[in-house]
Formats: C-alpha cells, structure tokens, sequence
C-alpha cells in the first residue's frame, strides 16, 4: 500500500532507460505519485537544477554518465544540489569507493545489483531524515548566532581546556577595543585581572564538577586601552565546534560600584558630622542642665528665679531630644561588605 508522501519531486539522472525505468517503478511502488524527471548526461541534470522551475526533494545519481562520472561527478553534482540530497546509484562494488562518495556529500550509496524497492525507499527515508536534523541545525546555529552576535552585551565563547577565546560578539569588540583576529588569539587570561585569575579557574573546576557553570564576581578585567572595568560573568556551558567550552555574557558592572563608592563615602561624612554636631551641642547642653540643678539646690530662690528655671529646663530637655532625632537620622545602614570588597 502506497502511503509514503514523503517525496513529490525526484529527479533520477540516468542514461540507461532500462535502469531509469526499474526506479522509476520502485519509487512508484512505495511512494504516492512521485513526479520523476529524468536526466540522461550531467549537463542536462545541471540545466533542470538551475533553472529553478522545479524544488526536487532527492536526486538519484548513477556514475557512470556519457559527459561526466566517478568521483567528479559526485563532487559536482553535491555542490551543485546543496541541501537536496544525492543517493549514489552504481555498479561499483569497491567498498572503499563508497565510503568516498560519501565523504564527497552524497547521503546514500546503493549498489544496483542490490536494489529492490525496499532498499530503496529505506535509502530515501534515511536520507530525508537526515537532511531534516541537518536544517533544524543550521536553523538552530544560525539562531543561536543572531542572538550571540546582535547581543547588546559583550559575549564570549572560550575552550574550557587552556582558555582559550574561540569566539566574541560585536558588543565584546566595542566594549574591549580589541579586533575580532586579537581576541582569537588570546586567552581569557589576557583580559582577567592577574589577581582574579585563581578566583576564576577555582569557579570552573567547581562548574566542571557540578556539571552547571557558577562563576560568582566581580571580576577585574583590561581592556586594550588599560582601562580596568569590574564586570559579573553569566553563562552555561556548550559544545562548540567539537570543543568543550563556555559562553559567557558579560555585565559591566564599573559604574555602579563606583556610585556604591561614592554614596559610602558621603555616608562615612554624613557619620562624622552627626558625630561632631552632636557632641559640640551635647556639651554645652550638659553644662546647661548640670547649672540648673545647681541653682535649684540654692535656698533662697525666689518664686520668680523658680519658674524661669522650670522655663530653662523645659528648653533644655527640647534641645536634648531635637539632638538625639538628628543623631537617629543620621544613622547610615551598612553597605554589603561583598560590594565593600569589590570597592
């Protein structure tokens, strides 16, 4: 029963119509009305691929064309295919030259002594399967490449072995003022603060053996120009051109220490002058409270001399509780001493 719907569009190049029409009814035996055309020499296949006028989705390919064969004829017929996939039909039966034919691009390589309609349609399947993973990956890099490339953040990928940066974004460019072929030629180490470097490494052999990237900062980094920022890493781990390694988005983070350093020192100022205010109104308010309970202690105070007294101490215990809530008020919190560090 025909129920693969997998094809619509084959084009088989093959000069020998006996050959051309057992695949002709192999492909029709197992798929549902595929529309095959066939080429006879490689210039006529050339012309149905460029023309444009059809999307094939597979190309059977025998080798042994009046105008082309062997191993050119695979090379240029993968190159001149792309993403279609080409399944090698021959009567070569040298092993090794199968396994070229692969390595050269075809998908499949099928002995036509051993072709049947199920070798076949396997051979098919196989191959449109492969040429789907194939797309779901290049549409996975090239994702994966706008969202490196077009980050607003500088971002670094660097071999987890050696350190090694492999590659850097746009904004890390900018940021760092190195070219893209400088960075490609340094380590993290060159960028990473001399007496930050043990911190960092200590960070990825905890991520290596926990198997999740922890890299707790900030970190002191340089950039071309001499200029030291403080930055915090973020990143995971991945594979990248069969490297273990690490992409790291990187946040500057310079400008908001500094700011934390700059309201500690106003709040070390704002300290010392409650400090000094309070004491220099303290004293001679002590010295006040201290005359009124002498004069209190007099015999022969008069009722007038007792209630401007009375008067006095009321203003003076006013003035020590407007001294004690500017004090209160001027108690700064203390600032988390991880910043103060990174300070």
């Amino acid at each position: 029963m025909k129920i693969d719907k997998s094809i619509s569009h084959v084009l088989v190049v093959e000069d020998n119509p006996g050959d051309f029409a057992l695949v002709d009814d192999f492909l029709m035996e197992k798929f549902t009305s595929p529309h095959v055309t066939q080429a006879e020499t490689f210039a006529e296949a050339r012309k149905y691929l460029k023309s444009g006028s059809q999307n094939y989705d597979l190309v059977l390919l025998d080798l042994s064309l009046p105008d082309k064969a062997g191993e050119d004829l695979i090379a240029e017929m993968t190159a001149l295919c792309g993403v279609v996939p080409v399944i090698v039909l021959t009567g070569y039966s040298d092993f090794s030259f199968g396994i070229r034919s692969l390595s050269l691009g075809a998908a499949d390589y099928i002995l036509k002594d051993e072709l049947t309609p199920m070798t076949l349609h396997k051979s098919i399947r196989y191959a449109l399967e492969r040429k789907k993973a194939m797309s779901a990956l290049a549409e996975s890099e090239k994702k994966y490449s706008e969202l490196f490339h077009l980050s607003p953040l500088p971002m670094f990928v660097f071999a987890f072995d050696g350190l090694s940066i492999l590659n850097v974004n746009k904004s890390a460019i900018k940021h760092y003022g190195y070219t893209k072929d400088e960075f490609l030629g340094m380590t993290i180490k060159d960028i990473c603060k001399a007496g930050d470097m043990s911190l960092l490494e200590e960070s990825l052999m905890t991520s290596k053996q926990y198997n999740k990237l922890m890299l707790p900062g900030p970190y002191r980094h340089c950039k071309k120009n001499g200029e030291i920022i403080h930055v915090e890493i973020q990143g995971n781990s991945m594979t990248y051109r069969g490297i273990e390694a690490k992409v790291v988005l990187i946040i500057d983070v310079t400008e908001r220490l500094n700011y934390i350093g700059e309201i500690e020192i106003q709040n070390e100022k704002l300290r010392e002058i409650s400090w000094i205010q309070s004491h220099m109104v303290r004293a001679p308010l002590a010295r006040l409270l201290g005359l009124i309970a002498l004069i209190r202690d007099v015999k022969d105070n008069s009722g007038e001399l007792q209630y401007m007294m009375n008067y006095l101490e009321v203003s003076a215990n006013e003035l020590d509780q407007v001294v004690r809530e500017i004090t209160s008020k001027t108690v700064i919190p203390e600032i988390d001493p991880l910043l103060k560090q990174a300070i």
